[in-house]
């Protein structure tokens, strides 16, 4: 996305809200809430766009997997929350990941900080599922997998329709597509203990 990691030029990100504060018609001198801020979105911003920063990249750990033809890794209900590049507004849910593994497996953790990882970006939610699927797919190289992703966009229920509403996004590879996974249910009502 930029060049510039965030957080690189933080005194402009201070400024520019200092500026949306004033245009808007607030006045820190009348609202003392205000005075700071500007340093608390710049802080903000720096900790929920850090996905930006390449460098942030998690080094994941990966294992040999000497298993059979049938195994299946999935880890279900992971939280997150990003920021809708469209209107800067939050978009939160669930992801779900699955994938049949080939001669390796990633450590437990690793399909839940790849999606920390691209959450922490201005985002669209079609797009970070096919990043996390293509990340996966690059790093371990599975049989199949599928990356579903369900989440609630305040764009949608702060402004225009002003309706709740849950937005579901699937990528699903390989053997994972095949017509005998297609009962595999990854989403809202699979199973939860």
């Amino acid at each position: 996305m930029g060049a510039k990691p965030p957080g690189s030029d933080r005194a402009a990100v201070e400024r520019a809200v200092a500026e949306l504060i004033r245009c808007l018609g607030l006045d820190a001198s009348t609202e003392p809430e205000l005075s700071r801020t500007p340093a608390r979105v710049a802080d903000l911003y720096a900790e929920i766009f850090s996905g930006l920063d390449l460098e942030t990249e998690p080094d994941l750990a990966c294992f040999p997997h000497p298993g059979g033809l049938n195994d299946l890794v999935v880890v279900r209900d992971l939280g997150f929350h990003s920021l809708c590049v469209h209107h800067f507004v939050p978009f939160f849910g669930r992801a779900h990941i699955a994938y049949q593994p080939g001669e390796t497996v990633v450590g437990i953790s690793g399909p839940a900080r790849l999606l920390e990882y691209y959450a922490r970006r201005p985002q669209v939610q079609e797009r970070m599922t096919a990043q996390i699927a293509d990340h996966l797919e690059r790093l371990v190289k599975p049989r199949g997998l599928a990356v579903v992703l369900e989440a609630r966009h305040l764009c949608m229920e702060m402004r225009g329709i002003r309706r709740y509403g849950l937005v579901e996004t699937r990528v699903v590879r390989g053997t994972l597509a095949e017509p005998r996974w297609a009962g595999l249910r990854l989403g809202r009502g699979a199973h939860r203990e």
